[in-house]
This record gives C-alpha cells, structure tokens and sequence, in this order.
C-alpha cells in the first residue's frame, strides 16, 4: 500500500514463490528506487553465479552461506552482511538452510509483483 509517501507490505501481503527448487522469495517494500526481498534457502541450494546492474546488500539473518563475489569467497553466518557493486558476478550456496535479506538500488523490475 502506498499513501503520503510511504509503502507498507504487511507480512500477510508478501507472496512466496519458488523461482527454483531449493529457495524461495518475498517480495517486501519497495518503490522504484529501492527494494527489500527475503530470500530462503535449503542446505545444499546453489545459485548460479551472475551479475546485475544493481547495487545489492546482502545480510544474513540465519544460517550459513557460502558467498563469493569477484575473487573473493566468504563463509557469512547469521549477522555478516557485504555489499555487491553493480555487475560484480557473484554466487551463493546455502550451507545450511539459510534466511537472507536482499536490498536492490534500484529495484528489480522482474522481481516486482
């Protein structure tokens, strides 16, 4: 819902999908310039290594991950957080089943629903 400047996805708004076996996606706030997706993946989900136009923060809420992002790879545990810059390919795979808040600048218009 949007009034006076504001978005508001209630908990109860936010649809799962499965956009591949091993994770699902929320769908939380977001306008045109920013937006929130949780993301949760099963122990032993891995996703293919990719890049996108977007500046992506990424913070683990539970679990492990298995990030790499450039040369680098990381093992994040629930707290870590890292921020990718736009076009830097980059992978993750669940260690263990995993939740995972994404925030995109700006959004992803093929995530919006």
């Amino acid at each position: 819902m949007k009034d006076d400047g504001l978005v508001f996805v209630s908990q109860s708004a936010a649809n799962a999908t499965i956009p591949e076996p091993g994770m699902q996606r929320q769908v939380l706030a977001y306008n045109q310039k920013v937006m929130l997706v949780r993301h949760h993946f099963i122990e032993g989900w891995k996703g293919g290594r990719h890049s996108h136009p977007h500046e992506q923060l990424v913070y683990v809420v539970t679990g492990c991950i298995l990030f790499i992002a450039g040369d680098k790879t990381m093992e994040m545990h629930s707290g870590d957080s890292i921020i990718v810059e736009e076009d830097v390919e980059h992978q993750a795979t669940a260690l263990e089943d995993s939740e995972v808040l994404d925030v995109f600048v700006p959004y992803r218009s093929e995530y919006a629903q």
